[in-house]
């Protein structure tokens, strides 16, 4: 069994320091893995990365991550991602990573993702320059998550875990204003996910939403942001491919 410890949207900042690390000390007796689905920090700046970088540091299992749209508020996520990799973290956007867990390969595919809407109630690549850039950033952002999914389906994983901040689907955004999912996810995601192929999907962003859903192909989602999880992290538990059986 392959323990994934997840969590998003801790929006840490200066005075926030030390709040997590006490947890995320408990990682190496409960989890193989921690991945933090982005609004890592309050504002996107160098000085709250840090504090992140701080309470991830040296914990003893590997931290996989993505930005989210806080962590790019201040304009500079290079700086962001650079403190954090400077920090352990593997931090992927449109990029996979391979993390070791005993005898056991976890695959990570990650991306911020970006907003759309879902099926039926989405935004077109049509009209005004702006309206065609919106939904060409969300494809770009998919077509990188689906790039590094098939990249790991080549490199041997137990199992294959997509991470992003936007949501795949609109089932964990349930407890949102309706109006807003078009800013909270994407079914580009999902579409991505499904054709990619992936055993579980880990999400922040909708604070308000709910934590279980599932793309139409029948794959796994958790919107692990921290206000609708209620905890430091939580801990997901999934059979690695050794346990499924001859496919």
């Amino acid at each position: 069994m392959i323990r994934v410890a997840a969590v998003g949207d801790i929006h840490m900042g200066p005075e926030s320091q030390g709040m997590l690390r006490p947890s995320f000390e408990t990682l190496p007796g409960c989890a193989d893995v921690l991945l933090l689905a982005g609004d890592l920090t309050r504002h996107g700046t160098p000085e709250e990365a840090a504090v992140v970088a701080r309470e991830i540091k040296d914990l003893g299992v590997p931290v996989v991550a993505v930005l989210g749209n806080h962590d790019h508020h201040d304009e500079r996520p290079d700086d962001v991602t650079a403190i954090l990799r400077d920090a352990g973290a593997h931090v992927l956007e449109g990029q996979a990573a391979v993390v070791n867990a005993g005898a056991a390969r976890i695959g990570v595919a990650g991306t911020k993702g970006f907003g759309g809407g879902f099926v039926g109630r989405c935004a077109g690549e049509f009209g005004e320059p702006l309206m065609k850039e919106f939904v060409r950033y969300s494809r770009r952002c998919a077509d990188g998550l689906h790039g590094a999914l098939k990249d790991l389906a080549d490199r041997n994983c137990d199992v294959r875990i997509a991470l992003t901040h936007f949501s795949p689907v609109p089932d964990t955004l349930a407890g949102e204003p309706p109006e807003i999912y078009p800013f909270l996810g994407s079914y580009l995601l999902a579409e991505a996910i499904d054709t990619a192929g992936a055993d579980l999907a880990v999400h922040g962003h909708a604070h308000a939403g709910t934590e279980h859903g599932m793309t139409s192909g029948g794959v796994r989602v958790r919107n692990v942001a921290q206000p609708v999880i209620g905890q430091a992290f939580h801990v997901y538990n999934l059979p690695g491919h050794e346990e499924h059986g001859p496919e």
